[in-house]
Parts: C-alpha cells; structure tokens; sequence
C-alpha cells in the first residue's frame, strides 16, 4: 500500500514538473522548503534531466527553484516566528519533521546566527529546516530572502546539472536505449526508490523519539 502511495507521489513530481514547467519546479521546491518532505534531491535532478532534452534552461531551472525555496521558508519562517518550538513539536509530526531536525537546525543557527541561513541552504536536512530558528530568532526578513536565495541557487544548480549529465548519457548511449524504452521509465524507478527511501528514513527517525 505505502508503495503505491510512494509511487503516485514520483508520479506526481515527474507530472508537475513537466506540465508546470518552471512554475512547476517552483512550485515542488515551495513544497519542500516549508518542512513537506517531497526533496530536492528528487526535484531539481528531473529538472535537470529536462534541460538535457531541451525542455530546460539550466540557468532558469535554478533560478526558479531558488525562487520556490524562497516562497516555502516563508511557511516554516512564520511557524518559527509566531509559534516557536511548541507548535513545530506539536504539528511537525503530521509532515514528518521530527525534533532531531529541529534540534540541528537550532544548533546550527545558534552557531552561525543571520549566515546560518545562507550557509545552511547548502547543506542537506539542515536546508529544509533553516528558515524555522531564523523565525524563532526574528531575523529580518530582507536579510532572509537574500541569504536564502543566495544560498539555494547553487544548491538548485548543482542538483540540476548532475540531472543534466545523467539525461546526457541515457539519451547518448545506444545501450541504455536498447535496455530501456524511455529515460522517464528510469528516472520514474530511481524517483520512487528514493521517495521510498527518504519516507522510511523519517518515520523512523520520529519512531525513535
């Protein structure tokens, strides 16, 4: 059952990426940036697969997640703000966001302070929950947007580029042609591999707490 669920979830990136185009990519990485755990890792490579076939600007693909990461952090930015820990411990659960995030993510701000946000955003799971102790913290919001965009867009290009180079072998390589009937077959199989993945991974780290 939870295979199929996992499945109809890379259906759907797959499906909102390439019928939204950059909206789309936007839109997935929004997602992701306000604690849903739908990653990056999965976004940005199909993203990246479609530049390789000319769907895409490799360049505009950042771009756009970058703006998408912007658009989420400002959920997790006011749950931070508004609520504090109480109401991320409380509600963070139903999204998978466990207190081992929360507690990264506050170590790391705590460490770093206002560059926190921008180095986090290169980093992963610290990334997605960044923008949370940022909120907690009050940090001005121009500040934010500025260090989150400029922290995502080398995290969203250089996603889409290793998608980019994978694209560029499965549609040059005459032997991985002959074995699969189309790359979109092979990206939808390592797509709900690693969705099944990374949900396993969480349910099991909040089982633990």
């Amino acid at each position: 059952m939870i295979e199929r669920i996992l499945g109809i979830l890379a259906t759907f990136t797959i499906g909102v990426i390439s019928s939204g185009g950059y909206l789309g990519i936007a839109l997935l990485m929004a997602i992701e940036s306000a604690c849903i755990p739908l990653p990056s890792e999965i976004i940005m490579p199909f993203a990246g697969y479609l530049v390789s076939t000319g769907r895409f600007d490799l360049f505009l693909a950042a771009t756009a997640g970058a703006i998408g990461c912007n658009l989420g952090s400002i959920v997790a930015y006011e749950i931070g703000k508004r609520g504090g820990r109480p109401l991320a411990e409380r509600w963070g659960r139903y999204v998978l966001v466990g207190p081992g995030e929360l507690d990264a993510a506050d170590r790391f701000f705590a460490r770093f302070g206002n560059m926190a946000v921008l180095i986090g955003r290169l980093l992963p799971v610290i990334r997605s929950f960044i923008a949370f102790p940022a909120g907690v913290a009050r940090m001005p919001l121009v500040p934010f947007h500025i260090y989150t965009f400029l922290g995502s867009w080398p995290w969203c290009f250089g996603l889409a580029w290793v998608g980019m180079k994978l694209g560029d072998q499965w549609n040059k390589s005459p032997a991985m042609k002959a074995a699969f009937h189309s790359a979109d077959a092979v990206i939808a199989v390592v797509l709900v591999g690693a969705v099944v993945f990374y949900i396993w991974h969480r349910v099991r780290g909040l089982k633990r707490h």
